[in-house]
């Protein structure tokens, strides 16, 4: 909860007076598609990412008077991200068994792949920029 939700929270606050301030702020909260859909063994995760998605519309509407932008990038299975779950959900539940490896979750994505950092990281640039107001 501290570090997916709080922190944002906490950050977008103390951030407002100068955001405002600049008369073109922004700022861009990394969220998961686990806020929108149901995935096992990450209720709490899932349950801050859809508290996270909530926070950015709320901010958004009511910092928009300033000129200070909120948006939310809920991204979905990234190659570095993947394993990281996987290594998540096997210290949780090291008996049971997890069929969680790229080549499953690939048959699921309409782009027939996984992610990489890079597509997220040039999103998150642009929505910074003021042209993407």
């Amino acid at each position: 909860m501290s570090i997916n939700l709080e922190s944002c929270f906490h950050f977008s606050q103390l951030a407002y007076p100068s955001l405002k301030a600049s008369k073109v702020g922004s700022i861009v909260f990394m969220s998961s598609v686990a806020g929108f859909v149901s995935i096992q063994n990450i209720s709490v995760y899932a349950a801050t990412k859809g508290a996270m998605n909530q926070l950015t519309k709320n901010l958004a509407c009511e910092w928009a008077k300033d000129n200070v932008r909120i948006n939310c990038v809920s991204h979905w299975v990234y190659l570095l991200g993947f394993k990281k779950f996987v290594l998540y959900c096997e210290r949780k539940n090291p008996i049971q068994k997890h069929n969680l490896n790229p080549s499953s979750t690939i048959k699921i994505e309409p782009m027939k792949r996984v992610g990489e950092i890079e597509e997220v990281s040039s999103l998150v640039a642009f929505l910074c920029l003021p042209a993407a107001s």
